[in-house]
């Protein structure tokens, strides 16, 4: 924010133009959004790739058929599918968040823009944090069901309590991650955009 901090100092100056001034800096926090918005797609699209990526790396169906629990696959593929078309209608706001405010060309539409993918970002973390959880518990039940070996445990009350507490310990973990994983990278661009969003706030005074 180097170039928009000098636009301000500037600004504050005895200056006989300062709409063109404010005209500057409309257009830096212009840019700046349209970028943000844009890296939010970005990433986006790669998130969905890598998670795709990795699920052809694991193959479900066979897992169940093995154990006997073919009566499960219908639930796993209407997740997925479920799942894939939420995803794709996310990136289609993404993207067209972006293309909104590429193309805006006034403060008040700028500011209503930002608000708007804020609430979609924050929509879209939520849905995909509760998307893991869901499926976490699904493999968590499946494991218990399916699997032979914790099917063996189920005999031994002991055993049973600590592979059920290693799980859920697992499961914190993974989710821990997964959660600070969306904090790092979306919410330092949400951040970046409430600042802009502020900083256009000023100027609509």
């Amino acid at each position: 924010m180097e170039e928009l901090d000098l636009l301000k100092k500037d600004w504050n100056k005895n200056n006989p133009f300062p709409q063109l001034q404010e005209m500057d800096i409309y257009k830096m926090l212009h840019k700046k959004s349209s970028s943000i918005v844009k890296w939010i797609l970005i990433i986006s699209i790669l998130e969905v790739t890598l998670w795709t990526a990795i699920s052809f790396c694991f193959n479900t169906d066979e897992y169940l058929i093995k154990n006997h629990s073919e009566f499960m696959i219908p639930y796993f593929k209407v997740l997925t599918v479920v799942n894939f078309i939420v995803t794709a209608v996310f990136i289609y706001l993404f993207y067209k968040n972006y293309r909104t405010i590429s193309a805006t060309n006034a403060t008040k539409k700028l500011m209503a823009d930002i608000v708007r993918t804020r609430r979609t970002v924050k929509y879209y973390v939520g849905y995909n944090l509760g998307m893991m959880v869901l499926s976490a518990i699904s493999g968590f039940v499946m494991a218990i069901m399916v699997n032979p070996k914790i099917q063996e445990l189920s005999h031994n009350t002991k055993a049973m309590v600590i592979a059920v507490i290693i799980m859920i310990v697992f499961l914190l973990i993974f989710f821990g991650v997964a959660a600070l994983f969306y904090y790092l990278i979306y919410g330092t661009l949400m951040k970046r955009l409430y600042r802009n969003y502020n900083e256009l706030k000023k100027i609509d005074l």
